[in-house]
């Protein structure tokens, strides 16, 4: 009889790790009940780098705000820039949100802070004076804004015409959002 109940126990262990493997969204409850996970409670990944303490991906079973990401980063470092985002702003599942540096990654005491235009109020004229952003993409820039509204994230810059990843990278640290 014990063999019996022993035998047993080992076939529902293997039957459930071999669900957990076919099917990842298969869950064991605390009273080793096996559940499957409906699309509501399927959790969601959004990504975020730059000036924050854990960089990676996180999972969310709901949107979460940048303010939301942020924390389940670990925060931010002292060097972030806080005009890079909206702690509101409802993010996109799927895209990396970068939090901008204030100062120089080259600037070992922190004094300079860096040179900066903000995307949703400066004209195309100033815009042009940031390392990387031509009279032309300044002047995209000027119009999507226009068109769109403001920008409610530095990622929103990769919907703008002639910005491409390379692009954005070099100037995703000379732009701020708000003042």
């Amino acid at each position: 009889m014990i063999k019996l109940m022993i035998g047993a126990i080992c076939v529902a262990f293997i039957v459930i790790v071999g669900f957990l493997v076919i099917d990842p969204e298969i869950q064991v409850n605390d009273n080793n009940v096996v559940e499957v996970a409906d699309e509501s409670t399927t959790s969601r990944k959004y990504s975020i780098e730059g000036e924050i303490n854990k960089p990676g991906t996180y999972s969310f079973n709901d949107a979460p705000t940048m303010n939301q990401l942020i924390s389940a980063a670990g925060g931010l470092t002292s060097n972030a820039d806080e005009r890079t985002y909206y702690t509101t702003y409802a993010l996109t599942e799927g895209k990396t949100y970068y939090i901008a540096s204030f100062y120089e990654s080259s600037d070992l005491c922190g004094s300079n802070s860096i040179e900066k235009a903000n995307i949703n109020k400066d004209d195309a004229e100033r815009l042009s004076e940031i390392n990387g952003i031509s009279k032309t993409i300044a002047t995209s820039i000027v119009s999507y804004r226009t068109d769109k509204g403001d920008f409610k994230c530095l990622e929103d810059l990769l919907n703008v015409y002639g910005i491409g990843n390379a692009t954005y990278r070099k100037i995703r640290n000379y732009v701020i959002l708000h003042e």
